[in-house]
């Protein structure tokens, strides 16, 4: 697999990604996408500032100029991308993959996504094939570094009110340290709350379980109320409760349909297709109009805006909000969420209380399966539960959901990684585990 994917260009830096590749896309970004500059902003990786001062010389030979941020999380550099009125961004980042990955996340105005089929694929073709020719008129840098303080003002309303909260929390050594202490304190329990681009405490993905330890066992030493992790630049959050319990992500979509109903706003919400009929239901009880779609945030983020969505969440930890331009920002949805938890204080309860009330079947949580036939096993599947059985109903649009009255189950590919994906849900975790091992079963007959 190349460097260019479905939602963003990301790889192995010095494999898929270098100083070439960050160059071309910096010189054909503004032709690309029609700007007459660029806002630009990067993590702390090891190879971010090398891959920047390529990605900027690109840009200024192309004629274009720059509004560098410098140091940015990913949603600051959509926050700048609406507030600085540009037509094109560039996140230099890999998320939440280990320290030699790096890529690029694309926007256009508005902080639409660039994906796939968004432009990304024209860019492939354009960084490959066409010329370079230097421009006459070299385009300018400006420092737009001030832009941070305008997204912690931004920010800094939905913050207010948390003081008698006690919060253990994670930065991963990434890109939430920039802000965080300025919205919350530095009277709150932090760790790995330095800047180091070779994660050296764990790598900075959040949603593997060994990465989420260290804040497990700080949020019950310190007594926290909740404990919170960001991934690496800080556009992911997931949330441990006080009794140092890692909570499934699409759970805390319902925590946040419980925020918004609690300042009465009531209306259209997002999931994905991964998502548990739990927060589903909870949602509905709530007075949402629940809409289930692709996993990705570039598929997310317009689908949100199409349903004028109040917000959305996915299972991998990435939340969008209409009051944040319909896109995902870790730190803006943990404001949210501990909001919540503020409230459940005052009334004498814990967030593990909230999420045992909203959970209501038995869930597998995301399974991997590592291997090459994978639309053969994907068919297999799809020939054993729909064509023998009677489904409810079934989606088609991000691999199958498939559903039954008592479980159902999700397979698809991983847009990014060599997996096949499993989710299954049901009634009982007797029912979960029955239909898990003949799923596998099946699986295991393509590896």
């Amino acid at each position: 697999m190349g460097a260019f994917k479905a939602y963003d260009i990301r790889g192995i830096y010095g494999k898929d990604i270098d100083e070439d590749l960050a160059y071309r896309i910096g010189y054909f970004i503004a032709r690309l996408l029609s700007s007459p500059f660029v806002v630009v902003g990067r993590d702390i990786r090891l190879s971010s500032e090398s891959l920047h001062n390529s990605l900027v010389q690109g840009i200024t030979d192309s004629g274009t100029d720059v509004y560098d941020l410098g140091l940015a999380t990913t949603p600051m550099v959509y926050f700048a991308t609406v507030f600085l009125k540009a037509e094109a961004s560039v996140q230099i980042t890999a998320s939440h993959n280990p320290k030699e990955y790096n890529g690029f996340k694309i926007s256009r105005s508005g902080a639409l996504p660039v994906g796939g089929e968004s432009g990304l694929k024209d860019l492939e073709r354009m960084t490959k094939e066409e010329e370079i020719i230097i421009s006459e008129r070299k385009g300018t840098i400006k420092d737009c570094s001030y832009v941070k303080d305008e997204y912690i003002s931004f920010l800094r309303p939905y913050a207010s009110g948390l003081e008698d909260l006690n919060i253990s929390i994670d930065c991963s050594s990434g890109m939430s340290s920039l802000i965080i202490k300025s919205l919350l304190g530095e009277e709150r329990h932090y760790i790995n709350d330095t800047f180091d681009g070779s994660f050296p405490a764990h790598e900075p993905n959040p949603l593997e379980e060994k990465n989420c330890k260290e804040i497990e066992a700080e949020t019950v030493k310190n007594g926290s109320d909740c404990g919170v992790i960001y991934d690496g630049d800080a556009d992911r959050v997931m949330f441990i409760d006080e009794k140092g319990n890692f909570i499934q992500p699409d759970y805390i979509t319902a925590v946040i349909g419980k925020y918004y109903a609690g300042k009465g706003i009531i209306g259209n919400a997002l999931q994905d297709i991964r998502t548990s009929r739990s927060t589903t239901e909870y949602l509905g009880n709530l007075g949402y109009n629940v809409t289930t779609w692709k996993v990705g945030h570039a598929f997310a983020k317009l689908k949100i805006r199409e349903i004028d969505g109040v917000f959305g969440g996915e299972l991998a930890g990435h939340y969008y909000f209409r009051d944040f331009f319909c896109c995902d920002s870790g730190i803006f949805a943990s404001l949210l969420v501990l909001s919540v938890v503020n409230g459940l204080k005052k009334e004498g309860r814990t967030l593990s209380q909230l999420i045992e009330e909203i959970i209501r079947y038995a869930n597998s949580g995301e399974i991997n399966f590592r291997l090459e036939n994978k639309d053969e096993a994907i068919n297999a599947l799809y020939s054993r539960f729909v064509d023998n059985d009677r489904p409810v109903r079934v989606l088609d649009f991000d691999g199958y959901r498939i559903e039954f009255d008592s479980w159902w189950f999700n397979v698809r590919k991983s847009n990014t990684e060599p997996y096949l994906r499993i989710v299954a849900e049901a009634r009982t975790e007797e029912l979960l585990n029955e239909k898990l091992d003949e799923i596998k079963s099946i699986i295991g007959r393509f590896n």
